[in-house]
């Protein structure tokens, strides 16, 4: 069986309403490279690069979902590894849609819409604003600290920093995956105790504590698999289409 490319990313464009957000140069959201036109399989992985594309081949895949695309260093001149992965690409059959902020976002697929839900942060709301929309999602709970860190190591399948600079018992929990550590302030006067997100520079030990502010990092990589996952998973319930994860970590 093999379904329209254009059906697929009419559905994801649908869904996640990429022209609707400003992101960051280079995230160049929606359908990044077209294939001849037919879909039979989808893979689905945090990052468009080399060795992703390998596997989506591998695993006989017609359309690749990513979180990161592959346009956030310049893809000009078309030489040296430039050509050699657009050759990979277009040899192969391959299209790919990349979702940024709008998977970050997304209140159901996003990946901190779904990291609450493994974590059993329900209900979420909205929160932490990003180039003009809120991205993240908070959660109002009483979950004692220790329990918060398995349970995130158990989501994750990795393990987690923790400083534990807040309250043993978290009450207002806020998630944002990636690369958000360094707006810990910004979260804290907004009123969030315990700070969920992938990573965070050094400074952020003394800030934390400062601040009485717990915080998790989970992985920039581990926080950003749930949303890609969610759209594939999607897509293959409405198209009656198989999919694969890609699992590559960065470890970062």
């Amino acid at each position: 069986m093999s379904v329209a490319l254009l059906s697929l990313i009419r559905e994801c464009d649908h869904l996640l309403r990429p022209e609707q957000f400003a992101d960051w140069d280079g995230a160049h959201n929606g359908l990044q490279v077209e294939n001849r036109g037919r879909v039979r399989r989808l893979a689905a992985a945090v990052d468009a690069s080399p060795a992703t594309v390998e596997l989506a081949l591998a695993a006989g895949a017609d359309l690749l979902l990513v979180h990161h695309g592959l346009f956030w260093t310049p893809r000009v001149p078309w030489t040296g590894s430039t050509y050699r992965l657009l050759r990979r690409l277009l040899e192969g059959d391959l299209a790919v849609y990349s979702a940024h902020l709008p998977l970050d976002a997304h209140p159901r697929l996003g990946n901190n819409a779904r990291l609450c839900a493994a974590l059993a942060l329900r209900p979420s709301r909205p929160f932490f604003e990003c180039k003009g929309r809120l991205i993240g999602r908070r959660a109002r709970t009483r979950r004692p600290r220790a329990e918060l860190l398995e349970g995130l190591r158990r989501a994750v399948g990795s393990e987690v920093r923790l400083i534990p600079a807040g309250p043993e018992i978290c009450r207002e929990i806020g998630v944002v995956s990636g690369a958000a550590g360094a707006e810990l302030a910004r979260v804290a006067t907004e009123g969030v105790d315990t700070f969920i997100t992938g990573e965070g520079p050094h400074w952020t030990f003394a800030r934390a504590e400062e601040l009485g502010v717990n915080v998790f990092y989970a992985g920039h990589y581990a926080t950003e698999t749930f949303g890609v996952k969610a759209l594939a998973a999607h897509l293959a319930r409405k198209f009656g289409l198989p999919w694969t994860f890609l699992d590559h970590p960065s470890g970062l």
